[in-house]
């Protein structure tokens, strides 16, 4: 079962949210808050496996208090989806940079809300399209060459493979298929890569193989 926590400061949205969530099998709506300090609060008491973060709340908003929840560091650490209106490239790069695992929408479908929400619990990064090509073109625009004697040189030839197709988007069993190994082989380079490397999750993979230039903007997949 996967506890959510919506943040969100309409009421409305909230209680719609909660709606369609409930319907869902696997899912658990664990509580709700109203801004951004209160879902700080509510994060750190009930241990929800997601938080749905909305942007603009008053008191605090949903990067501060995205920011301080990935602070807290640790396994235990909910993982943070944003779900905003507003799709503007400042509050999607602060609120990767802040540590969110994904954005979306709040025009997507209940179907993919669900699919998000079940992504960024177990690791993934998810992000609507038009979001990700940005994404990849605002970290991409003048990477440095990698540094041979820094995190990157600790990877193996396989891991670095692993890590420009992370960066370019393919998801694991799309990995698997590409390189012709197992899924549990490629979860488990996946789990290397971003061990060796510090990294969080995929999210922070992905900028890092950009800024790194491990991969470059315009590179087929």
């Amino acid at each position: 079962m996967t506890g959510v926590l919506i943040a969100d400061d309409q009421e409305l949205v909230r209680a719609g949210l909660r709606t369609v969530l409930e319907r869902r099998d696997g899912i658990e709506v664990v509580g709700e808050a109203a801004d951004g300090r209160e879902a700080v609060h509510e994060a750190r008491r009930l241990d929800p496996d997601v938080v749905l973060m909305d942007i603009r709340m008053p008191v605090l908003d949903g990067i501060a208090a995205t920011r301080e929840l990935a602070a807290a560091g640790g396994e235990g650490r909910p993982r943070v989806l944003v779900l905003t209106t507003f799709d503007l490239d400042d509050y999607v790069f602060e609120a990767i940079k802040a540590g969110a695992s994904g954005f979306l929408l709040k025009d997507a479908t209940p179907d993919r809300l669900v699919t998000a929400i079940h992504a960024v619990e177990e690791g993934d990064a998810l992000f609507a399209p038009a979001v990700t090509r940005r994404l990849v073109e605002r970290f991409a625009a003048a990477p440095p060459p990698a540094d041979p004697d820094g995190p990157i040189g600790e990877l193996t030839e396989r891991e670095l493979e692993v890590l420009a197709l992370v960066a370019r988007g393919l998801s694991n069993a799309e990995i698997a298929g590409r390189l012709v190994v197992s899924l549990p082989t490629v979860k488990t380079h996946v789990g290397r890569v971003l061990m060796k490397l510090g990294l969080r999750d995929r999210v922070q993979a992905v900028v890092f193989a950009y800024e790194a230039g491990v991969v470059r903007a315009g590179e087929g997949s």
